[in-house]
């Protein structure tokens, strides 16, 4: 029976994609929009900035709509028009390994009418989900996977949190503010607004006017609307608008285990409105997306050194690719964790410590995943106080593996193992009454760095859990690329817990009077499925 669950539309893990694009604005931008065949999702780019001095540097990346083809085969059936195709093949005769996009723009482009409709969030939403159930008559998946740029990313939460649970709703108007899953299996956001847009200046009135007036339709990207279309009316007088937060979603909902946010933090890169709207929103954002109204809460995520779009976009990005498949099709998730750390115990309290992190997979040119003092996001650790322990674990990243995926080739020879470096440099200066001192501190001096490097051996058919070997970079007397772990590096299951995999290794004895005797990094290894 399992070879032939195996044989069916999507059990194989590669679910339809279908790709929803972000806010175009009105009139020529929306002309514009339209006329891509693929809303963007095929755009590539060749520029990255790789190098410690945010110099240009040529990379080619084909674009993620390619790449899914590529490396995993998926088919994208246009043949004219998607939707005359869809609706003239029949049931269960398409590939569950497809592309498709979300073309809700096309209905207020005025090169095809000379009246075109007024865009309306709402009915893109709802468009949406007409298109997701089609898709799935005809290609008899069982779910699809959302992929979202921006705006795309809040018409896939209307979609989840309110058009499928009222479409849903039982005779007596009840709902299921979980009804999505039955529809939707996970959902990829780059730089989506999920707690709006906001502005670094004008004290708030910009974001007053914009809501009050409507503005080219960006009052979407204020609280009022987005309450609106995020809320089902009949579940208001439960979650008013005073309790509304974007960044939440309904703990009985979607499950945002399934939600992945990509964030961008190069606003420098982002040239819309010759760069005046990177300077409205501020340093510490994609150049129009904070990046704290970016994630949803407890949803994974990663940061990566991407613009909200253009040559430096983080739709058509390296490193905003491999965190997409392997969302998509990872059955392994990894989680880091600090644990133990006393960090300032004999510091002044006005002392502040900053952790830089940064995650390289060996084979790829970039960071997939990337926060930094530098780009204004670095991991806050709290100071420690006597009678006030730190609170522990501190969350370092989330990504994700698949043990189906082709291993690397090093040396022209397959290599079982899967190799990552987790880089961590500690920094620390005064602050008092928001103001920064600087009498006794060294600039882009760190207190503390090292790199953990961790080799893992995905679960095979007769063992259903990780091996993992690990080990500091300053213990390791070779190049980082000859290091050939031992016996002694391989990290022991601490967790009872049935098919969860749970490893620990301690700082370097010599940092341990400033992290803590106990301090170290918890690797949590946990197997995921597509089944609902």
């Amino acid at each position: 029976m399992a070879g032939n669950n195996r044989d069916l539309p999507g059990r194989d893990g590669r679910l339809p994609v279908i790709y929803v694009r972000g806010f175009a604005g009105t009139g020529g931008a929306i002309n514009s929009a339209v006329d891509d065949p693929f809303y963007g999702f095929s755009q590539g780019s060749v520029h990255v900035r790789a190098d410690s001095d945010g110099r240009a540097q040529f990379h080619q990346f084909e674009s993620p709509m390619l790449r899914l083809v590529t490396d995993h085969k998926y088919e994208v059936l246009v043949h004219g028009d998607q939707w005359t195709f869809l609706n003239s093949a029949t049931a269960g005769s398409v590939s569950a390994a497809s592309i498709w996009i979300h073309r809700f723009y096309d209905d207020s482009a005025d090169t095809f009418a000379e009246n075109p409709e007024r865009f309306s969030f709402e009915d893109a939403a709802r468009d949406l989900f007409n298109l997701i159930k089609l898709v799935l008559e005809k290609t008899g998946a069982p779910r699809v996977f959302l992929v979202a740029h921006s705006m795309g990313g809040l018409i896939c939460r209307s979609l989840l949190q309110r058009v499928i649970p009222e479409s849903l709703a039982d005779e007596n108007g009840r709902i299921d503010p979980a009804a999505g899953l039955k529809y939707v299996a996970r959902v990829f956001t780059y730089a989506t607004p999920h707690g709006g847009i906001r502005f670094d200046v004008g004290f708030g009135l910009l974001e007053r006017v914009r809501d009050a007036t409507g503005f080219q339709g960006a009052d979407i990207f204020g609280p009022d609307r987005m309450y609106e279309y995020l809320t089902p009316p009949l579940l208001r007088k439960v979650k008013t608008r005073s309790e509304f937060k974007g960044t939440e979603m309904p703990e009985d909902g979607f499950p945002v285990d399934e939600l992945f946010c990509l964030i961008g933090s190069n606003p420098e890169d982002y040239d819309v409105a010759l760069g005046l709207s990177s300077k409205a929103v501020g340093a510490r954002s994609d150049g129009l997306v904070q990046i704290d109204n970016a994630a949803v809460r407890g949803a994974p995520l990663a940061v990566v050194h991407r613009s909200h779009s253009g040559r430096y976009g983080i739709v058509n990005s390296e490193e905003g690719y491999q965190n997409l498949q392997r969302f998509l099709f990872g059955d392994l998730k990894i989680e880091a964790e600090l644990i133990g750390f006393t960090v300032g115990r004999a510091a002044p309290p006005q002392v502040e410590f900053q952790l830089d992190v940064g995650l390289a997979i060996r084979g790829l040119p970039v960071l997939v995943h990337e926060q930094s003092a530098a780009h204004f996001c670095p991991v806050q650790v709290e100071h420690w106080k006597e009678g006030d322990p730190i609170d522990s674990p501190v969350p370092l990243l989330t990504t994700f593996l698949s043990s189906k995926a082709p291993r690397p080739r090093v040396g022209g020879r397959e290599v079982p193992r899967l190799r990552h470096a987790l880089k961590l440099r500690l920094m620390s200066i005064r602050e008092k009454e928001g103001h920064f001192f600087f009498d006794d501190h060294l600039e882009q001096t760190e207190d503390w760095q090292d790199t953990l490097l961790v080799d893992i051996e995905p679960p095979s058919a007769g063992r259903p859990l990780p091996k993992a070997w690990a080990a500091w970079n300053s213990t390791i007397p070779t190049a980082l690329r000859d290091w050939n772990p031992k016996h002694v590096d391989q990290l022991k299951d601490t967790d009872p817990t049935p098919y969860r995999w749970q490893g620990h290794i301690g700082v370097p004895d010599f940092a341990k009077d400033l992290l803590g005797k106990k301090a170290g990094i918890r690797l949590t290894v946990t197997p995921r499925s597509l089944s609902q």
